[in-house]
């Protein structure tokens, strides 16, 4: 009943379990004493005319019962407020965890999770958390404990009756083993229904604009509707199978305290008990059972809390990039005889050797497909290559410290992500201490300066105020690849890597921004991804793939002179782009 795996997520905070449970133990102890006391002073009371003192005797019970109250008093606020703290310092801990570990996964993938079903792990998913290291581990090892207490107590007096008391105790245990594989089913697919709908509302609101253009928000909205019916009937479900659960443990607990009652009335009339200890037995009986129907009602939302637990372990699971602790003292990369496969099956990558110099232009083309983007991926360490090596001034890339080869790094990409900040915030992450003249001259260099000119002039502001909004909605798809570009060029690092970053361009602007590409790799190395040869053709060093191999690799000319692959490639694009151009102008005439 308990996950060993969602306990090790506690680390130190276990401490607070052992605390509470003691306090619990220490409060029933307290309660017995309670109970004890009243019997105590119902007996002094039946037998009152064989003591002299008057009402001086019940002094003791009274000190008792009023000692025994404070205790209770006293154990009950501190077991809340542990359980509180425990629920809080879980909670902590965990977000910070799924937080690091999404930060130390990068940019790879977290097994396949959506956006939406990261937020959930890591809010909902959490809080479901909150209340099962809260409440349900620490009840499970009170009332694993509280009936053999119990027992030690009660079996001196009448050894039967705390006999038939224990032994009705594990019809709960068995009443919950016997709900829990069913529950189990219940509560995965409640959690699996809960993330789809997550996933299915954030997709319609992403995509309203294309839903209501493609007059397909009705139909969306029926699927969105569907979907919540499936909820409603998997919770509906769940509170059922609950309520079922609820009322038999309820049939066990109190049936078992009134066999247990009924047990102590036959050993007063057969076995020779005293009323007073009869008394006792049958106050404390319910006792015997009140701990495991509490952790019982604490089941139905553990269970829930572990379908949430092993959506946060999948993702803290799984193996983290390897990275050493060097330092880059050399930025010349060699990817050495690479090999690389997705899924183990095909190989994406297949022997491929390529050296990225220090200084220089270096482009990777070839057809969708062929292996470019992987490449990529493997000199930014996204992946690690199944055989082969990729090295960063001689020393392997999984010796480096992460911290130390990313500062050498910069990545420009078709998506590169724009934060809901001002235009001054968003180069002020790249560089802190830029000044706005450097940002102005890198606004220039990707031809994006008249727009900021013009913002400034329209809002009587500054335009490096401009608050871009989130996914860059209140500017152009170039204008937001542009602006990427020169926050990227104001970081200054060693090695600029370009993933079509010039997609969604002018063809002006992207022969500016090319321009300043090839005056940038003079000093630093420059990586070029690009669909469009015309943009490689000023490359020190081009690269021509085909399938995951390397086939071709030399300058422009050279491989033009060749008549290869990456010369048929360059030629075909060349003569759409010119048919493309006449038929623009026979259009215009």
């Amino acid at each position: 009943m308990i996950d060993k795996n969602l306990l090790r997520l506690l680390g130190d905070n276990k401490k607070y379990i052992f605390f509470t449970v003691a306090l619990m133990v220490l409060g029933l102890f307290a309660n017995v004493g309670i109970t004890a006391s009243i019997c105590w002073a119902i007996k002094l009371a039946i037998h009152y005319d064989e003591y002299s003192g008057g009402a001086v005797i019940f002094l003791w019970p009274a000190v008792c019962a009023v000692v025994g109250i404070a205790v209770r008093y006293t154990t009950t606020r501190i077991v809340g407020d542990l359980k509180d703290t425990l629920g809080r310092k879980a909670k902590k801990d965990l977000r910070a965890r799924v937080y690091n570990k999404i930060l130390k996964l990068g940019v790879r993938s977290t097994d396949g999770m959506s956006m939406a079903g990261l937020t959930q792990v890591s809010m909902e998913g959490v809080e479901q958390l909150d209340l099962y290291y809260s409440s349900y581990i620490p009840q499970f090892f009170y009332a694993m404990l509280a009936p053999f207490i119990l027992f030690g107590i009660t079996v001196g007096i009448e050894w039967r009756v705390a006999v038939v008391l224990l032994c009705c105790v594990p019809l709960i245990p068995v009443s919950i083993i016997a709900v829990s594989k069913y529950a189990k089913k219940i509560f995965a697919k409640y959690w699996g229904k809960y993330t789809s709908m997550g996933d299915s509302f954030l997709d319609s609101v992403q995509g309203l604009k294309e839903l209501k253009i493609f007059k397909a928000d009705e139909a969306q909205h029926n699927k969105m509707n569907e979907t919540s019916e499936d909820f409603r009937k998997i919770t509906m479900k769940v509170l059922v199978m609950q309520l079922a659960s609820t009322t038999i443990m309820d049939l066990v607990a109190y049936g078992g305290a009134g066999l247990g009652i009924a047990m102590a009335i036959i050993a007063v009339t057969n076995w020779g008990l005293s009323p007073v200890a009869a008394l006792f037995l049958i106050l404390v009986a319910v006792d015997f059972f009140l701990p495991l129907r509490a952790f019982g009602s604490a089941f139905h939302v553990a269970m829930n809390g572990a379908s949430a637990g092993k959506k946060i372990l999948s993702l803290l699971e799984q193996p983290d990039t390897v990275w050493g602790v060097d330092t880059v003292e050399d930025t010349e990369i060699k990817v050495d005889n690479v090999t690389f496969s997705y899924d183990g099956k095909r190989d994406v990558l297949k022997n491929v050797t390529m050296t990225f110099p220090k200084q220089g232009m270096t482009s990777i083309v070839g057809e969708s497909g062929c292996g470019k983007s992987t490449v990529v991926n493997m000199l930014f360490g996204a992946f690690r290559p199944q055989s082969g090596i990729v090295t960063v001034g001689g020393k392997a890339l999984e010796s480096l410290s992460r911290e130390s080869y990313y500062s050498h790094l910069a990545v420009v990409s078709y998506n590169t992500y724009i934060f809901n900040e001002t235009v001054r915030a968003n180069f002020m992450l790249a560089n802190k201490n830029v000044t706005d003249e450097e940002i102005y001259a890198a606004l220039e260099k990707v031809n994006l300066l008249d727009f900021i000119r013009g913002s400034e002039a329209d809002a009587g502001t500054s335009g490096l105020d401009k608050v871009i909004t989130e996914d860059a909605a209140n500017i152009s798809g170039g204008q937001k690849q542009r602006l990427a570009l020169a926050v990227n060029l104001v970081a200054n690092k060693d090695i600029y890597v370009f993933d079509e970053a010039t997609s969604n361009i002018d063809i002006e602007s992207e022969a500016i921004i090319m321009a300043n590409i090839k005056a940038l790799s003079r000093e630093k190395a420059v990586v070029v991804i690009s669909h469009r040869l015309a943009n490689v053709v000023p490359s020190d060093l081009i690269y021509y793939m085909e399938s995951g191999e390397l086939m071709e690799s030399g300058t422009h000319d050279e491989l033009m002179a060749k008549g290869g692959g990456y010369a048929k490639l360059y030629t075909t694009q060349k003569n759409l782009e010119e048919s493309y151009s006449t038929s623009c102008e026979v259009q215009e005439v």
